[in-house]
Formats: C-alpha cells, sequence, structure tokens
C-alpha cells in the first residue's frame, strides 16, 4: 500500500477507485460505525437518499471529506474483517496516506502549515535554542490569535512546551555512548528518544535510561532522526523515506551487534515497526523492524525471562492508564498497563479511548473542537474515577489529557522509575 513504485500509485483516478472501491466494502461491514469522525462522514454520506448506498454515487467532495478526517489513530485496523491478509486487503490507515500523496504530487508540496508541524527535528532545535521566550510567547493570547491566523493553529489549544535543554544534549554532557559494543550482548539497548520526548519531555527519556540502566541494561542512543510519521501524514513520502534510510542507516550497526531497539513513543514504534518495511523491500529496514520494541514490551518480555527488577519501595496508587492507539495496533497486549500492575500497591485501571490529539492533527483551527469532542470519553473516565496518577504512553495524549481535565499525564516508564526511587535529573 505503501509501494509509491508501484503502478498508478499517484494518479488520482486510481486513487479515487480504490477509495470506491473500500467504500462499498465498508458500506456492507459498518463496524466501524461511531469509531472516528472519518467513519461518520463516509456512512452518512453512503445512506443519503442520492447515493442509497451506491460508492460510485458518492461525490468526490464526500471522498476527500473521509481521507481529510482521518486522524490515523489506527483503530480501524484491528476492527476490520476485510485487513491484510484478507484477499480484499482494507488497509484504511494506508490508503489515506496514499490519497493524500497523491494530492501532493499532483498539487506539488504540502501546504506550508503542513511542513511546518510535520519538520520536528527542525522546529525543536530551533525551539529548545530559545526555550524561555519560545515558551513564553506561546502562552500570550496576542501570540496565539497570531498563530491561528496566520498558519490555522487553534488559539485554545495546548501546545507543548520546549525544554531548555534536549535529551540528545544532556545524553552527550553525560558522556553517554553513541557507538555500538564490540561483540554480542543480551542486554545492550539502543534507545529511539523520538522527538516528543527528546526536545519537549526530556525527562521521560531520562527516566527510560534510568529504568533500563537499573536493570543491567547497557544503553546507547546512536545519532537519529525523526521517525517520519509526520512526512507520512501529509503526503510528503519522499520526506517520509529520507527519515527511513537515515535511522536505518543509525541503528543497522546496534542490531547487527545484538542490540534491542527500544522506543518509548507509540507512534515512532509504530513507524519503526510496520511502516519502515512497507516503504522499502531493503533488508535492513526489515532487520531494524524486527529489532524494535516499545519500552513496556522490552521490560515486560525481561519479567517473562525472570530479569526485571522487582524492588519498588514506592506505590503510585490508584492509576488511570490510558491505553494508546499507536500500541494497541501493535498487538503487544497490555505491556504498560501489566508492567504497571507488577508495583506492589498499585491498582491500575484501564481506558481504551482514543484522547483525539492524534499527531498535530487537533492542533489544526478547523479540527481542535472535534478533537475535544473525540477525547471527551477519557476526560469522564479522569473526572469520574479521580485516580492519584494519570498515565499514558503517549505524550501528545497527555497534552490532550491535561487540556481537557487538568490532569498531567505521566508515562508508564516514569511512574516505574519513581516506584524504584530512582532519582531522574531535572531539566
Amino acid at each position: 500500500m505503501l509501494n509509491s513504485s508501484a503502478p498508478g500509485f499517484f494518479d488520482p483516478s486510481a486513487v479515487e477507485k480504490e477509495l470506491r472501491r473500500v467504500a462499498d466494502i465498508c458500506h456492507t461491514c459498518r463496524r466501524c460505525s461511531n469509531l472516528c469522525p472519518s467513519f461518520d462522514v463516509l456512512f452518512q454520506a453512503l445512506d443519503r437518499p442520492e447515493v442509497d448506498g451506491a460508492a460510485d454515487r458518492l461525490y468526490a467532495a464526500d471522498l476527500a471529506g473521509f481521507s481529510d478526517l482521518c486522524y490515523e489513530c489506527r483503530l480501524c485496523t484491528p476492527h476490520c474483517p476485510y485487513y491484510p491478509p484478507h484477499p480484499s486487503e482494507v488497509d484504511v490507515p494506508r490508503l489515506v496516506f496514499r490519497d493524500r500523496a497523491a494530492r501532493v504530487a499532483s498539487g506539488g508540496k504540502p501546504a506550508f502549515r503542513e511542513r511546518l508541524l510535520a519538520s520536528a527535528d527542525a522546529v525543536g532545535m530551533l525551539a529548545t535554542k530559545a526555550s524561555p521566550v519560545v515558551n513564553a510567547v506561546n502562552e500570550t493570547r496576542f501570540a496565539r490569535v497570531l498563530l491561528e491566523k496566520t498558519l490555522g493553529v487553534h488559539r485554545d489549544r495546548l501546545l507543548p512546551s520546549y525544554a531548555s535543554r534536549s535529551f540528545l544534549s544532556w545524553w552527550k554532557e553525560r558522556g553517554g555512548r553513541m557507538e555500538p559494543l564490540a561483540g554480542d550482548g543480551a542486554d545492550r539497548v539502543a534507545l529511539f528518544v523520538t522527538c516528543s520526548l527528546n526536545d519537549n519531555a526530556p525527562d521521560v527519556a531520562r527516566a527510560a535510561v534510568s529504568v533500563l540502566e537499573k536493570n543491567g541494561c547497557d544503553v546507547a542512543v546512536p545519532r537519529q532522526r525523526c521517525c517520519g510519521m509526520p512526512f507520512l501524514e501529509t503526503g510528503d513520502i519522499d520526506s517520509a523515506d529520507e527519515c527511513r534510510i537515515d535511522n536505518v542507516a543509525a541503528f543497522l550497526p546496534f542490531v547487527r551487534a545484538g542490540y534491542s531497539i527500544v522506543v518509548p513513543g507509540p507512534t515512532c514504534s509504530l513507524t519503526l515497526k510496520k511502516e519502515y518495511p512497507l516503504l522499502s523491500k531493503d533488508p535492513s529496514a526489515h532487520a531494524v523492524s524486527a529489532a524494535t520494541f516499545d519500552v513496556s514490551e522490552y521490560l515486560m518480555r525481561r519479567h517473562a525471562e525472570g530479569r526485571l527488577a522487582l524492588d519498588f519501595p514506592r506505590s503510585p496508587g490508584r492509576v488511570l492508564y490510558q491505553f494508546a492507539c499507536h500500541l494497541k495496533v501493535q498487538d503487544i497486549g497490555f505491556s504498560s498497563r501489566d508492567l504497571l500492575a507488577l508495583i506492589p500497591g498499585a491498582e491500575v485501571l484501564t481506558v481504551e479511548k482514543c484522547t483525539g490529539h492524534d499527531g498535530t492533527w487537533s492542533m489544526k483551527t478547523e479540527y481542535f473542537p472535534l478533537s475535544m469532542k473525540v477525547g471527551e470519553p477519557v476526560f469522564e473516565e479522569v473526572r469520574r474515577h479521580r485516580p492519584d496518577t494519570v498515565a499514558s504512553d503517549c505524550p501528545r495524549a497527555a497534552i490532550q489529557i491535561r487540556q481537557g481535565t487538568g490532569r498531567t499525564a505521566k508515562h508508564p516508564v516514569q511512574i516505574l522509575a519513581e516506584a524504584y526511587g530512582l532519582s531522574v535529573e531535572a531539566d
């Protein structure tokens, strides 16, 4: 589905034909009814009297609305009985990627707003250098109104704050390893930090290092860049593939030296695992994919082998854990929930609902109100249970939870570090 060299991949008429084929299958199934705004729009269009369930009668605007409202949560994937390897090959998230890529190919680069919001590395590098100013400006009403009028970023959208020192800067100052050790080693970890944690929440990445080292792992942090998912979401497949090429080249020597790639961010682990092998037939991309684990997934594997430290002197109490969408579609079970449940005295309540932030989608003026509606079931659970601690693996979900409830959500690895009694250096 992401093979851009396939015949007709960027052909708008071929993409429209595929959208109608998939819409016809979805019409007869409707398991994703009310799953997200995208399917609501599709089924409402199919139910109009003049359409009467015939996908070939849908207007082009109906198909565009279906694609535009998709925020790539991927929750339709586990719902879909026609998902590959079914011969019908219904894969809506990747069809949306293709549709957006075809639009980009027909009209040039994505709009400036999309390019800017997707450029996580460049924006993060500049913002961390002037973080006090950037953070202060982002909190002023005048600046937010101006940002809304110029870039279409909603004035009420909580924006991620930028750290004064990125995680990678801290790692280099610490003298952390950036090259693989020679020979094999079962306890070697190459950390894929993620843009969000490097620039916005380095304390989470430092907590991950502390927990991994507590459990006897030798941690290295290879040179790296954005995983590429923000570019995929805008249809810029070429830029996404550049990210893949650079990251695979950087991490492959570690994989060959027996390292596991550990990722404390669901979207990035999903991209390395699921998208890199589809972007290229290069065996190196498959090798990196096979060696990649979400951080909780990796720690629970160690627990299954009897190699996870269980000396927890502290308890987080009642934890309300939001199960991130991009973890759910990795088929790794409830790794973070099960990890937190290992802490004596912890009571973990799980919410399997999307918060509606989803990358940059909810930042946009036209989608922010809808994103809050999507996230309301999660907000209501937080308000109803009034837990001691709120948790989510997704840094963007954490922002959305704070937007909707005023509560700060912690990453499970932070809660684990606190339960171990580990001291994590502040910015």
